[in-house]
């Protein structure tokens, strides 16, 4: 049977943003419009925050829906369909480790900000003047106002040692890296594809209707699901393989969707 595609989700960084670019490219707004005017719904799917991405995606941040946290969250219409928090004694015990291990940084995700030690000036700065997002400084990391979402490490200059974390973590809650810099931890079961099924079931589209753009072990579960996955050059081997089609920019991808000259479902 013939699909038709009605959704394109896109990861951020290493997608979307390369090379650590911190903004989109002038023209891929322009793009997401032009998709949305032929009633293409399109989606950010990203480990980022979801204030970030409304301002990253400023002219259409009304039009589009957003999986934000590694699907800890998900919006449509600025409305939340898609909620997930992990249980304090857990969300402690990671963060001790963090703060134990050498050259990591931990960084608190909430729902509409996130936390970071008030000691840590400097991390507080990159977060939020680098990173883009809303940040909130706490005297003490282990009470913060509200529920935790996504527990992340910050390692500048390339995570290492994601094995050491899957082991001691694996088995209580999803392990995975958002970025060359970045470990992320979610509640168990907790990824990308918790929130993207919640948003399809809300818009009533068929997974096999729509395209994913993907380059990290946190897009994978997407990736598998959908009835496009299309993944970056620049992705390591085993992402790379899970790709229909590989490219080198998802603005190239999207022209030649919106010509006709696109990607088969």
């Amino acid at each position: 049977m013939a699909h038709k595609l009605a959704l394109i989700a896109s990861d951020l960084d290493g997608t979307l943003l390369l090379n650590g670019a911190q903004k989109l490219q002038p023209e891929t707004c322009e793009l997401i419009q032009r998709l949305i005017d032929k009633g293409i719904i399109f989606v950010a799917a990203s480990g980022r925050q979801y204030a970030n991405l409304r301002r990253l995606f400023e002219p259409v941040k009304d039009s589009i829906g957003y999986i934000c946290e590694n699907g800890c969250l998900g919006y449509i219409n600025d409305e939340v369909i898609a909620k997930a928090v992990m249980e304090n004694d857990l969300a402690h015990d990671i963060i001790k480790a963090i703060e134990d291990t050498p050259n990591c940084e931990v960084l608190i995700s909430g729902k509409d900000t996130c936390y970071v030690r008030a000691d840590k000036k400097f991390f507080a700065k990159h977060i939020r003047d680098v990173v883009g997002n809303d940040v909130t400084e706490v005297d003490n990391i282990f009470e913060t106002p509200e529920t935790y979402m996504k527990i992340s490490s910050y390692e500048k200059g390339g995570t290492k040692n994601v094995g050491y974390w899957k082991n001691l973590f694996g088995d209580r809650c999803t392990v995975q890296t958002g970025g060359a810099e970045w470990l992320d931890m979610m509640p168990k079961g907790v990824n990308k594809s918790t929130a993207f099924k919640k948003l399809l079931e809300y818009l009533n589209v068929d997974p096999q209707n729509c395209i994913m753009f993907g380059d990290n072990d946190n897009d994978c579960e997407i990736l598998s699901m959908v009835g496009c996955p299309i993944t970056m050059n620049t992705a390591k081997s085993d992402i790379r393989a899970m790709g229909r089609y590989n490219i080198d920019t998802v603005e190239g991808a999207l022209i030649k969707i919106l010509d006709g000259d696109g990607f088969d479902l």
